[in-house]
C-alpha cells in the first residue's frame, strides 16, 4: 500500500488509536533497516575496530528475530570470538533505543546474544556474525551497534584479512519475524582492502635458460603479507646481471616504477655464454637511496632440454565463483606480478552461471597471445570424496577456435556436478555429472582435448577412481598445503601420473609464493612445463606428456633425463630386465639444496645428503648449529592446519642467536623467539610444510649435552570457541628428548606425532656451511631381480634447507625379456 497522509488514513480507516506520528515515521524507513560503517578503507593484515550500526527498519524486530553479518568463507580475516573482551577479535553487540513518539510503547528486548559461525550462511557468504534478539522486540528506529574487534576493553582490535580485495563485501541479513528465513539488507557494506607499505622486493626469472634465448626479468615490491604494493611515486628499480664470482655487470637496466597501480618492473634480456649468473634488483626512493635489495640466480645451460622452462599456475579462481577480484584482475596479476607463462582458469562447476562462463571465455580468447601468454579455460568438478573427490578439468583446445563442453556436453547432458548458486538454484539439488564415473564418460571420447587433475583441496581426490587417458597430472601442492604423500599413493597403486603444483588461489594472488593463513595455510605452488614453445598446442601436448615438475612456489627447476637425453621425465620407456638405466638429474634453486632423493613404489631408493657432503670439506672447528624442525598436517582433509605451541630447552650450552626459516618466514603471525640463553619458544602453524629454527651457540661453547622440544599440538578451529582451540586428539602433546650423541648422529633424532598427515618433530646438529644452488649427478638403476613385465616408476625430489621443494614427474619403466626372432 502506498504511504497515506493522515487525512487519507482517517478517511479510509475511520477513527482509531495509534502512537502519534509513528505511522509517517515508520513509512519513511527502509522496511528492513539500514547500515552504516565507521570505515571506508582497510589495509591488509592491519588491526582495526570495525563498527557497524544497524538501524531497525519499518519491520521492527520480533522476539526471536536474527541479524546476521556475513562475508566470504575464503576470507582469512582472523576468526572472531565472543568469550573474552580483553582478547583480540572480540565481537560485541549493543542495543541503543531510538526516540519514542507520544503514545509509543518502549521496546521490550532484554539482551542481544552474539555468536560467530564459520558456516552460518550460504556459500560464498558463509562466515557469519549472528545476533539473536532475546526476550523481547525492537522498535523501528532502534539501533544495534556491532563492534568487530571491540577495543573498549584494551584489546588491539581485529586482524583484517591479509590479502587485497577491490571490494571486500559484508552482506547483512535480517530475519525480522523469527522464522529463520533471511532477507538481505541493501546496500552491502563494501570496503576496499589495500596493500601495506613495501617491505621487500621479489625478482622472477626462468632460473635456467639456453644461451642467447631471450627471457623476461620481473620485479615487484610487496608488503609484509606478500601483496603487490601500489602507488610508490618516484621510485625506481635497478636490475643487474653479473657472472657469478665477478663484480662486473654484463647487463643493467633502470626502470621507473609506475606511480599508479602495481609497483612492478619488467625487462627482457639474454645470456651470451654458458655459466652461472647473479641477478640483483635494488629499489631506489625519490632521493636515489636504496631502500630494498634482493638477489637471485640464473644459469645459462646449452644442454637444457628446452629453451627455457615455462612456469604455470593451472588452478586459479576468480570472483566468477568463490575467488577474489575479477577474472581480468587475476590474469593481469598473473602476467605483471607473478610473471607466469601459463594459466589454467578454474571455475567451481556448480557455482558459475552460464552467462559468467561465456563472458570469461571471451576474456580468455582476448588475452591469449602465442609466445607471450597462454590461458586454458577450465572447471573444477567439486564432487565429494565419496564420489571421487575434487578434479580440475582443463580444456586443452585453443579457446579461440573451439567451444569447451561446458556447462553441457556434446549430447546436451549437464556437465557440472550439480547446480548450487544463488543465481540459478531452483529449489532442488539435482545431480549432473555425478559421480566421477560420469565425468569420465563426458570427456573420454576426446582425451587429447582434456586434462583431468585430481587434487587435495576442500574435497580430497579418491584414488579408488582413475582414468589413465584423462588423468595425466596430479596436483601435489597448493595454498591448501603440501601433499607429497599423494604422489606416493599414486605410484604405489601403479597410476601413471605426472606432477603439478598450483595455487588453487582464491585470494587474487596466483603464481605461488605468497604466505597462507587459515584454511589456505601454505604458499601456492608452481608447475614447471618443459615445452619447446609457448603456444597453446605445444603446451597442451607437453602437459599430457607429463613433462613437468612441481615446486612449493619458488622458481626452482628439476630435470631428469635418460638415454643421452632422449628420455625426459613423464616419458614411458621399455628396458631389458638386465639393462642398467642411468638417470641424469639437474636441480636449480636459490636457498641451497640440503638433499636430492629418488623414489619409486618401494620408497626412497636414492639419497644424496648435500649438507654432509659440503661439510666434509670444512674444518672441524667450523661453527656448528642445532636445527629443530616440526611440521605436517593435522588432517588429510580440508581443515588440515596444525597449530604448534612449543618450547626448546638446551642443557650444557648457551644460545648466542637463532635464525628461523621455512614457513615461519612467510607468516608475520607465526613466531619463534629467543626467551633466554637456554630456551626458545615457538607458536606456528603448518599445513603439510614445516617450520624450523637454527640455534647457534656462544663462541667456544660446547654442543648441548641434551635438548628437549615439548609442547601442545592443536588445529584449525572449525566450530566453537576460537580461544578454546582445537586439540589434536590422537596426540595433543609432543615431546622430543635427545642426548648430545643422538643429535650428533647422521639424521639426528626424529619423532612422529600420532594421527594426521606426516606430523613430526626433529633435532640435528650441523656444521654451518653454505649449500649449493645448483646440483647435478647420475643415479643408476641396476637391480638383478627384475622380472619381465615388471614396472618401475622413478621420480626425484630436490629439497632446499629452507623448506623449498621441487619434485619431478616420474619416468615410467617397463622391463621385458628380449625376445629372439
Amino acid at each position: 500500500m502506498k504511504t497515506l497522509t493522515d487525512s487519507e488514513l482517517t478517511a479510509i480507516a475511520g477513527e482509531y488509536f495509534a502512537p502519534k506520528d509513528l505511522y509517517q515515521y515508520t513509512k519513511s524507513l527502509p522496511f528492513l533497516g539500514s547500515l552504516e560503517c565507521n570505515t571506508t578503507t582497510l589495509i591488509a593484515g592491519q588491526y582495526t575496530e570495525l563498527i557497524i550500526t544497524y538501524t531497525v527498519g519499518a519491520s521492527g524486530l520480533a522476539d526471536g528475530a536474527w541479524l546476521k553479518g556475513t562475508f566470504k568463507f575464503y576470507s582469512d580475516w582472523a576468526l572472531f570470538q565472543t568469550s573474552d573482551p580483553r582478547q583480540e577479535n572480540y565481537v560485541s553487540a549493543e542495543y541503543v533505543t531510538g526516540p519514542l513518539v507520544e503514545g509509543q510503547t518502549a521496546a521490550t528486548v532484554q539482551s542481544l546474544a552474539v555468536r560467530f559461525d564459520q558456516k552460518g550462511h550460504e556459500r560464498p557468504f558463509q562466515k557469519a556474525v549472528i545476533i539473536d534478539i532475546v526476550d523481547g522486540y525492537l522498535n523501528p528506529g532502534d539501533k544495534i551497534i556491532v563492534r568487530l574487534g571491540d577495543r573498549r576493553w584494551g584489546a588491539k582490535g581485529t586482524r583484517v584479512q591479509t590479502f587485497v580485495e577491490d571490494t571486500w563485501k559484508m552482506r547483512w541479513y535480517i530475519d525480522p519475524v523469527g522464522t529463520s528465513r533471511f532477507a538481505p539488507i541493501k546496500p552491502d557494506i563494501e570496503i576496499p582492502i589495500l596493500a601495506g607499505v613495501a617491505k621487500s622486493v621479489k625478482v622472477l626469472s626462468p632460473r635456467v635458460v639456453r644461451p642467447d634465448v631471450e627471457f623476461a626479468v620481473n620485479a615487484h615490491t610487496k608488503d609484509g603479507w606478500g601483496n603487490a604494493t601500489t602507488h610508490l611515486k618516484g621510485y625506481e628499480a635497478r636490475l643487474c646481471i653479473a657472472k657469478e664470482g665477478t663484480s662486473e655487470s654484463l647487463w643493467n637496466k633502470r626502470i621507473s616504477l609506475p606511480s599508479e597501480g602495481w609497483t612492478t618492473a619488467k625487462a627482457t634480456t639474454s645470456l651470451p655464454e654458458p655459466g652461472d649468473y647473479v641477478l640483483s634488483v635494488s629499489i631506489l626512493d625519490q632521493s636515489g637511496n636504496t631502500v630494498i635489495k634482493e638477489t637471485d640466480y640464473i644459469t645459462a645451460e646449452p644442454s637444457f632440454p628446452v629453451p627455457r622452462p615455462l612456469f604455470a599456475d593451472l588452478h586459479v579462481h576468480s570472483d566468477d565463483t568463490v575467488g577474489t577480484n575479477s577474472t581480468t584482475y587475476n590474469f593481469s596479476y598473473a602476467q605483471q606480478i607473478a610473471g607466469l607463462d601459463i594459466v589454467g582458469y578454474t571455475a567451481n562447476d556448480f557455482n558459475i552461471t552460464k552467462a559468467r562462463w561465456e563472458k570469461t571465455l571471451n576474456t580468455i580468447r582476448e588475452v591469449n597471445a602465442d609466445g607471450e601468454f597462454v590461458v586454458f579455460p577450465g572447471t573444477e568438478w567439486c564432487g565429494n570424496s565419496a564420489a571421487g573427490g575434487d578434479h580440475n578439468i582443463v580444456f586443452l583446445e585453443d579457446p579461440r577456435t573451439s567451444e569447451p563442453e561446458f556447462p553441457y556436453d556434446r549430447n546436451g547432458n549437464v556437465a557440472r556436478s550439480f547446480e548450487w548458486n544463488e543465481d540459478m538454484y531452483s529449489g532442488e539439488l539435482v545431480p549432473g555429472a555425478w559421480p566421477l564415473d560420469e565425468v569420465y564418460a563426458t570427456y573420454a571420447h576426446a582425451p587429447e582435448k582434456h586434462l583431468l587433475i585430481p587434487h587435495v583441496g576442500g574435497r580430497r581426490c579418491n584414488f579408488a577412481w582413475h582414468h589413465p587417458n584423462l588423468e595425466r597430472l596430479l596436483e601435489i601442492g597448493s595454498a591448501w598445503g603440501l601433499f607429497e604423500w599423494l604422489l606416493r599413493d599414486a605410484v604405489q597403486r601403479g597410476w601413471k601420473l605426472g606432477v603439478c603444483a598450483n595455487s588453487d588461489e582464491h585470494r587474487g594472488r596466483c603464481g605461488g609464493g605468497v604466505p597462507g593463513t587459515a584454511v589456505f595455510g601454505a604458499k601456492g605452488g608452481l608447475t614447471g612445463v618443459l615445452a619447446e614453445k609457448l603456444e597453446i598446442k605445444d603446451v597442451a601436448e607437453t602437459l599430457r606428456k607429463r613433462r613437468t615438475f612441481a615446486t612449493t612456489g619458488e622458481r626452482l627447476v628439476g630435470v631428469v633425463t635418460a638415454r643421452d637425453g632422449s628420455v625426459l621425465q613423464g616419458d614411458e620407456i621399455v628396458a631389458q630386465v638386465d639393462e642398467m638405466i642411468t638417470l641424469d638429474y639437474r636441480f636449480y634453486g636459490k636457498a641451497g639444496f640440503a638433499s636430492i632423493e629418488a623414489w619409486d613404489g618401494s620408497g626412497r631408493i636414492f639419497y644424496r645428503d648435500l649438507q654432509n657432503e659440503t661439510a666434509k670439506s670444512v674444518l672441524e672447528k667450523a661453527r656448528r648449529k642445532l636445527r629443530i624442525k616440526w611440521g605436517g598436517a593435522r588432517l588429510y582433509d580440508r581443515y588440515r592446519e596444525a597449530v604448534w605451541h612449543g618450547s626448546i630447552l638446551i642443557s650444557g650450552a648457551s644460545i648466542a642467536n637463532i635464525q628461523p626459516f621455512s614457513g615461519v618466514s612467510d607468516n608475520p603471525e607465526d613466531t619463534i623467539a629467543l626467551i633466554s640463553e637456554t630456551q626458545v619458544a615457538f607458536n606456528t602453524r603448518t599445513s603439510g610444510d614445516f617450520d624450523g629454527v637454527d640455534i647457534f651457540f656462544a663462541s667456544g661453547s660446547k654442543p648441548p649435552s641434551s635438548i628437549s622440544v615439548t609442547g601442545s599440538l592443536g588445529g584449525y578451529v572449525k566450530v566453537g570457541d576460537v580461544l578454546a582451540g582445537n586439540s589434536h586428539k590422537p596426540q595433543p602433546e609432543f615431546s622430543l628428548v635427545a642426548t648430545e650423541e643422538e643429535i650428533a648422529q647422521l639424521g639426528g633424532k626424529l619423532i612422529d606425532v600420532k594421527g594426521g598427515a606426516e606430523l613430526f618433530v626433529s633435532a640435528e646438529m650441523f656444521v654451518d656451511v653454505p649449500l649449493p644452488q645448483k646440483v647435478e649427478g647420475v643415479f643408476s638403476l641396476n637391480r638383478k631381480d627384475r622380472a619381465s613385465g615388471e614396472e618401475q616408476v622413478v621420480y626425484f625430489v630436490g629439497r632446499e634447507y629452507s623448506g623449498g621443494k621441487v619434485i619431478t614427474s616420474p619416468i615410467f619403466i617397463r622391463y621385458e625379456t628380449e625376445q629372439c626372432h
